[in-house]
């Protein structure tokens, strides 16, 4: 969640959490947690500081596996949606599958 948080700090939602983007370090790393592919990571935070406004009619951005509900519905994605996104990836990663 700390790396979550440092990215959307920095103004930017990655928009496409899944586990094949989420890597673990080797030796000395092995506590570290990465966050990789940041090919669809956009900015959240205007110049001004200001949210970026809200849009509805979007199309599906991400993995739909793991995307939030309010991505599915068409809603511009936002922090939310990657704190959403990271909760279906925990059940993913604890159960071995997910209800849908």
């Amino acid at each position: 969640m700390s790396r979550i948080e440092r990215l959307h700090t920095r103004g930017y939602i990655h928009r496409d959490l899944k586990p094949e983007n989420i890597l673990i370090g080797l030796e000395e790393h092995a506590s570290t947690v990465f966050l990789i592919d940041f090919g669809l990571t956009k900015k959240w935070k205007l110049a001004n500081g200001d949210h970026i406004p809200f849009r509805d009619g979007k199309s599906l951005t991400g993995t739909a596996r793991y995307a939030s509900a309010n991505t599915h519905l068409g809603i511009e994605q936002s922090r939310r949606d990657d704190l959403e996104g990271a909760g279906y990836v925990i059940l993913y990663l604890l159960k071995g599958e997910l209800p849908w």
